[in-house]
């Protein structure tokens, strides 16, 4: 060490501390920069996070202010996602697949855009479910943004199939064609035969219109030898995850997810491995005992 100030330290931030951020509206309660910031203070590093709200007519402005301000990065919420998937220099696989951005790189040539959802979903199955998709059947309700990016990281990681279920066929199965051969539409009712079954809609999610409704699929289906995910982590668990876990079924909700996505982008910022063990911590006992508020844009 140099003496240099480090993350959560003394004299931190200071005049010479990297910076990254998160843009979204609304921002004010993402998680994201507690995590970034446990992340940096694990590492040792003189970087800091911190939340830019921006209207959703300056987004030209923001960019251009992240390379004009000498940014290191940026992780991308909602509503932007797509947006900013239009405006980069260049972009990864992942999110060039799925035409969204979640995590932007200030590179010295231009911005890269790249998305670390899918992986960071397929992370928290391996690490927290001891899960790994490769020949399993998988039904992921939901055709939004996490939805597309959990169906793309399930059939990249070998899943034998991936149903997709959605208000409107044609949006199934266009989210569903991300998963190539082992991607279709279907319905609830297939849940029964799933090896994993992920909520990928934010049905459930507190302080919502959709708080109160009804759980995507009827938790009488699930059942013991089943891992059932619900992306939504407030309240949680959710009363779905309840009661799937009642018919037997290992649960798991989205803090895992939001977790690894930020670990990934932690490492394309710095270049060095983040601690997950920091960074969850972080997410489930923050600082002065109280937990930010989610939104959907942290998923």
């Amino acid at each position: 060490m140099s003496g240099r100030p480090v993350a959560g330290g003394a004299g931190w931030p200071s005049g010479s501390s990297a910076v990254v951020g998160v843009i979204g509206d609304p921002v004010r309660h993402s998680l994201s920069p507690t995590l970034h910031n446990a992340a940096f203070a694990a590492l040792g590093l003189d970087w800091v996070s911190v939340a830019f709200p921006v209207a959703r007519d300056s987004l030209d402005a923001a960019l251009a202010g992240a390379r004009g301000l000498g940014l290191r990065g940026l992780s991308v919420t909602m509503p932007f996602k797509g947006a900013v998937a239009a405006k980069v220099d260049r972009l990864g696989e992942a999110a060039s697949r799925l035409r969204a951005v979640n995590c932007l790189i200030v590179e010295p040539d231009g911005l890269r855009g790249e998305n670390t959802d899918g992986e960071g979903f397929v992370a928290a199955l391996r690490r927290g479910a001891s899960f790994d998709p490769a020949g399993m059947r998988c039904l992921v309700l939901g055709t939004g943004g996490a939805a597309r990016s959990v169906v793309l990281a399930l059939a990249e990681s070998g899943a034998a199939e991936v149903v997709v279920v959605g208000r409107h066929e044609d949006s199934a199965a266009h989210a569903a064609a991300l998963a190539g051969p082992a991607g279709r539409p279907g319905s609830a009712s297939e849940a029964r035969r799933a090896d994993l079954v992920v909520n990928a809609t934010p049905i459930g999610m507190a302080g919502t219109e959709l708080a109160g409704a009804l759980p995507p699929v009827d938790p009488a289906t699930l059942h013991a030898g089943q891992v059932v995910v619900d992306l939504v982590y407030a309240p949680r668990p959710t009363p779905w995850l309840v009661a799937a876990a009642a018919r037997g079924a290992a649960t798991h909700d989205g803090l895992g997810m939001l977790v690894h996505q930020a670990a990934r982008q932690v490492e394309l910022w710095t270049g060095r491995q983040a601690s997950v063990e920091a960074m969850w911590h972080a997410a489930t006992a923050p600082p002065g005992g109280r937990r930010p508020v989610p939104h959907s844009g942290d998923r």
